[in-house]
């Protein structure tokens, strides 16, 4: 199949959906759920107002109340909280758009004052990450987590596994469960945070078995059409390292190749940084290894995603924070028109400002 012709703004068939273009907003914390991580309607306008694009991927919600690490995200475990997003997909829906929810456990990049009853959070081993979370409206040091227990990893791939029947029930269109950015299934995979022991640490099978469990556990549930993948294989995100990422994501992409989900999402380089922090490493190779929807991610423009589009590397490019401050980014990518800056003040927590105020093209013009 060639994809010499393909751009930006070609229709791509995602599964059963069609998707108008190839431009896909890629999820962005907020901090700005309501009580008991419940969306509002502000989270439904903001949203709406970006269904222009392709595919539009939620803000990562935690799939428990372990599940939390920063103040104010969204959960997908409480009817309440799946009433709220059923608001947001009815509201995208009938925007024209199509949305898929992104699924997060944050493992050890937590405080104890988000944990239930003040506890420890959990991860593979009792690491204490060297980095911050956002809780009481500032960022502070995360706390020291705990090690799962052997006995308690069946119960956190049945929470994906009902995360994914909720997500469904809420009207998405499908999940993407958030593998990537130093959370609690990379931190499984690489090496720098699992010193495990037992099946789920030491070799690369036994790292990688945790998240090959919880992709199995929900495609069974919804269906490989409607579950999809994040990665970030070298990204120091969240204080994460792997002594050496390639076998390990060359063994993992092989193994979900047998899965199919319906699409793999790749932070290039570091997550929200520079793209060649690993230059040796060979994402060609990853994407080789997989015949399914491959999206790329991390500093973007017009001209490098049509130009990935174009040889073949990619079949769909997500771009964040250029989806912030431009709501109607998709058209002001097909006009080369200039965008809007990000004012970084309100990326996290707060209200309408800085959420779902910035202007459309035709109304900054004016």
């Amino acid at each position: 199949m060639s994809h010499k012709t393909a751009t930006l703004f070609d229709p791509y068939t995602l599964g059963d959906l069609t998707l108008p273009n190839r431009i896909v907003m890629a999820p962005l914390t907020r901090n700005r759920a309501g009580a008991g991580q419940v969306v509002t309607d502000l989270t439904a306008q903001y949203y709406a107002q970006r269904a222009s694009a392709g595919l539009l991927i939620t803000e990562a919600s935690q799939i428990s109340p372990e599940g939390q690490g920063y103040q104010d995200t969204p959960g997908i475990y409480s009817p309440e909280q799946i009433a709220g997003w059923k608001t947001v997909t009815k509201a995208v829906h009938d925007a024209g758009g199509r949305i898929f929810l992104q699924a997060w456990h944050v493992g050890r990049i937590s405080h104890t004052s988000l944990q239930p009853g003040g506890k420890a959070p959990v991860a593979p081993s009792a690491i204490r990450a060297n980095t911050k979370t956002f809780v009481n409206n500032t960022f502070t040091d995360v706390s020291e987590p705990r090690a799962l227990e052997l006995s308690e990893i069946p119960a956190l791939v049945e929470s994906y596994r009902v995360a994914a029947a909720n997500t469904i029930a809420a009207g998405f269109d499908g999940i993407e469960i958030h593998a990537a950015n130093g959370y609690l299934l990379d931190q499984f995979l690489r090496d720098g945070a699992n010193k495990r022991t037992d099946a789920y640490g030491g070799s690369i099978e036994n790292r990688s078995r945790l998240l090959l469990e919880v992709m199995a556990a929900v495609i069974k549930e919804i269906g490989a059409e409607r579950t999809a993948l994040r990665l970030s294989p070298v990204s120091p995100a969240n204080d994460l390292t792997d002594s050496n990422p390639q076998p390990l994501f060359n063994y993992l992409i092989e193994q979900l190749e047998l899965l199919k989900p319906v699409y793999i999402h790749v932070v290039e380089g570091a997550t929200g940084g520079p793209r060649d922090v690993a230059p040796d490493f060979d994402f060609e190779a990853l994407r080789q290894r997989y015949s399914g929807a491959w999206m790329a991610n991390n500093g973007y423009d017009r001209a490098l995603a049509d130009k990935v589009l174009a040889d073949g590397k990619a079949d769909l490019i997500a771009f964040g924070r250029p989806f912030i401050a431009n709501p109607d980014l998709v058209e002001r990518l097909r006009a080369n028109a200039p965008l809007t800056e990000v004012d970084r003040d309100t990326l996290y927590g707060g209200g309408a400002h800085g959420y779902t105020d910035y202007p459309a093209l035709e109304t900054a013009a004016a």
